[in-house]
């Protein structure tokens, strides 16, 4: 074995490295990436065949955190990992995010790099290191790959940035973000804050660029010192023709500046668009068409790139007709939906999202049990995206990543918004009706809209919006554009979506193709985009500003209370049969549960006075005198020595004939007969029974003069 080995050293002393030639050595490339006792296994493979059919890149992508390396065994039936976890989807994305657009952009071989949790250290993050491990996998390789990249996760913890913290640490973090980058430029950056400034998320981002680049220069290194890695291998190359280019630059170019500059919808446009190629294609002969179909309508997609992007950069003018900071018309609604517990509709141009709020008790929270994690989640949003919204008809296969990815982020916008003390357990919806550009966007001020509508009350009202930007690298112009359409993100150089309040930023993503992303313009981009989420959140003002002073009449209400450990048994009863015959007595939902020595009740039901029977039947059950306390009470029984006083359902005390009043009694019926309603104070307990006295809170009699007494 040649085992070869770089570390990276971090700012606070502790180290990353990277190991090559010693595991899995018949992949194109393959790394064992170790922080603390965390250690990923990379590899990459790519085949040396390509599909001549093929006009885009089959890269997989695939992150899998294995139980054992946690010491777990895997949930379920067959004790096995199967399909990957919502947590595993969203680390794929991340990487793959940074990573695809570093592919040759003719490079269209199979391609697959999979990264492997080995070994779980808690006071290491994976997530963070998943990037380092899939880029030094590919450099180390000959797959053409155009990097290496590196990602890192920054945090702010107490006013410091911080790269790479715990889990635990990172709970107190203001600002959570996973930055990733070539060594000239940030490429991808995505996380949570709470609610920070822009200038702020800046600093943290050129923070993590610094790392980046330490650990991109780590990769050299070891890159340098592998064989296999020079040169890259040579695969087959796509025809051009420039003469075919210049045909069509000219019969197009004017045609496609001339239909962008009007302003159309994006079905009428993309209808013109494509009567303009079919227009092209008859001036070609039928065996041209046949030999350079695929290289033709490339050229004209090319040339339409660059007809719309000149008309944006030359005269300040989008596809549908707006200026660059311009946001499209909306309209919102909420309450929408008359039987469900929450619900808006937002509609922002030709994008639509209709969601809704369901409240629940703790049974209802999302269990997270993964090798690395296993949580809770009383706060979750999901994301659909039907083909109807596209005007396309195709066949649903479960949710997709794309889904997955767009509610975390809408997700992660608005749970720093919602209350600690919301007693439920909350699921947003999101389903997209229409789309032409963010619709994740979209989702974060339909839910937040939807979460007043439900009498949640949010700290402040949650906005966002996806901006996008045109730059030429030849004279360095460029321009931001507000609300980007769907083409203007796939013709477009950034994706940008950013989401906060009126006093700052609670998420973002972004995803940049340029190389050199010049700070200036992300400035301008984050300013740019307040300005924006404020329009927004003023049209979002228009239906509702703050939450219901209550939720809905039909909505369960929630109550919660807290009781001694010991009296859990009591409440449950034998079997379960005293609750449930509670419950169905009541008509409520009732969850018990032992937390830190103590019994949490949750009690939800849609009628009040209902609740306010398992209290009452709570407070007799978990009942406790105190001593020194004024109870009033029934009479239940009489004696010769004294009352028997019911002082609360089921307990009784004894009030002695002495303590009944201050003058001397012969009989208990003197004062007193059963049912009688008494007003006592306990004095203490003698043997378990509680004593009584009534006279102490009666005026006590003036006492007689003794020389009166003696005549």
């Amino acid at each position: 074995m040649n085992i070869i080995k770089e570390t990276i050293q971090l700012e606070d002393g502790r180290t990353i490295s990277i190991e090559t030639g010693k595991l899995a050595k018949q992949a194109d490339g393959s790394v064992v990436v170790r922080m603390g006792n965390t250690m990923l296994l990379a590899t990459a493979v790519s085949s040396k065949e390509v599909n001549p059919d093929l006009d885009f890149l089959p890269l997989t992508l695939d992150y899998r955190e294995k139980f054992a390396s946690a010491g777990k065994f895997p949930g379920g039936f067959f004790k096995r990992e199967g399909r990957p976890s919502t947590e595993e989807i969203l680390v794929m994305r991340l990487v793959d995010r940074v990573l695809r657009p570093l592919f040759p952009k003719d490079y269209h071989a199979e391609t697959q790099v999979m990264i492997q949790l080995m070994s779980h250290d808690e006071n290491v993050q994976a997530d963070a290191l998943a990037g380092l491990a899939a880029s030094a996998a590919l450099s180390i390789s000959d797959i053409p790959f155009e990097g290496p990249i590196s990602e890192v996760r920054v945090a702010k913890i107490d006013g410091n940035l911080v790269i790479n913290p715990s889990h635990e640490e990172g709970k107190n973090a203001t600002i959570d973000l996973m930055v990733g980058g070539t060594e000239d430029s940030v490429t991808m950056v995505e996380g949570q804050m709470d609610e920070v400034s822009e200038e702020e998320m800046i600093e943290a981002i050129e923070f993590a660029h610094k790392a980046i680049i330490n650990q991109i220069g780590a990769q050299k290194e070891l890159v340098s010192k592998v064989a296999k890695a020079f040169p890259k291998r040579d695969y087959p190359k796509a025809d051009q023709d420039e003469a075919i280019y210049d045909k069509i630059e000219k019969e197009t170019y004017d045609q496609l500046y001339a239909i962008a500059k009007e302003g159309t919808g994006k079905h009428e446009r993309s209808e013109k668009f494509s009567q303009v190629k079919e227009a092209l294609l008859e001036g070609f002969s039928e065996e041209e068409r046949e030999e350079k179909g695929k290289m033709i309508g490339e050229y004209f997609h090319k040339v339409m790139k660059k007809a719309v992007r000149d008309l944006i950069l030359n005269e300040g003018i989008r596809l549908d007709g707006r200026k660059t900071n311009e946001i499209r018309p909306i309209w919102t609604e909420t309450d929408y939906l008359p039987s469900v517990h929450g619900s808006a509709l937002f509609t922002r141009g030709e994008t639509q999202a209709l969601a809704t709020v369901t409240l629940g008790t703790s049974r209802d929270v999302n269990m997270i049990d993964g090798a690395t994690m296993r949580d809770e989640e009383n706060f979750y949003l999901h994301y659909n995206f039907p083909p109807f919204s596209t005007g396309e008809a195709r066949p649903l296969r479960g949710t997709s990543r794309r889904e997955i990815g767009h509610g975390h982020l809408a997700q992660r916008a608005l749970e720093v918004m919602v209350p600690e003390d919301v007693p439920y357990t909350i699921r947003v919806v999101s389903e997209i009706l229409e789309s032409n550009g963010s619709s994740s966007m979209a989702t974060v001020c339909a839910g937040s809209m939807a979460l007043m509508d439900a009498g949640i009350k949010m700290k402040k009202p949650v906005s966002g919006i996806a901006m996008g930007l045109i730059y030429d690298e030849d004279t360095k112009n460029y321009a931001v554009l507000s609300d980007i359409l769907g083409d203007e993100d796939h013709l477009g150089d950034m994706d940008f979506k950013v989401t906060g309040t009126k006093d700052g930023i609670t998420a973002c993503q972004m995803d940049i193709k340029i190389k050199d992303l010049k700070r200036e313009i992300l400035e301008k981009a984050l300013h740019q985009a307040k300005e924006g989420r404020m329009h927004i959140m003023g049209e979002m003002a228009k239906s509702i500003t703050e939450a219901r002073p209550q939720v809905k009449d039909f909505v369960p209400k929630m109550v919660k209370v807290e009781i001694d450990k010991e009296y859990i048994g009591a409440v449950i009863g034998k079997g379960g049969k005293d609750i449930q015959q509670l419950q169905e007595d009541t008509d409520t939902t009732i969850v018990i549960e032992e937390v830190d020595g103590k019994g949490l009740i949750e009690i939800m039901g849609t009628d009040m006075d209902k609740i306010q029977k398992v209290l009452d039947r709570l407070d007799v059950i978990t009942f406790e005198p105190e001593v020194g306390e004024i109870y009033e009470g029934r009479v239940t029984s009489i004696k010769d020595f004294g009352a028997f006083i019911e002082i609360a359902p089921g307990t009784e005390g004894l009030l002695h004939i002495s303590e009944i009043t201050w003058r001397r009694l012969d009989k208990v019926t003197e004062e007193l007969k059963e049912g009688d309603i008494v007003k006592v104070k306990l004095l203490g307990m003698d043997r378990g029974r509680m004593k009584l006295s009534r006279k102490v809170l009666l005026p006590r009699p003036p006492r007689k003069d003794k020389k009166e007494d003696n005549k």
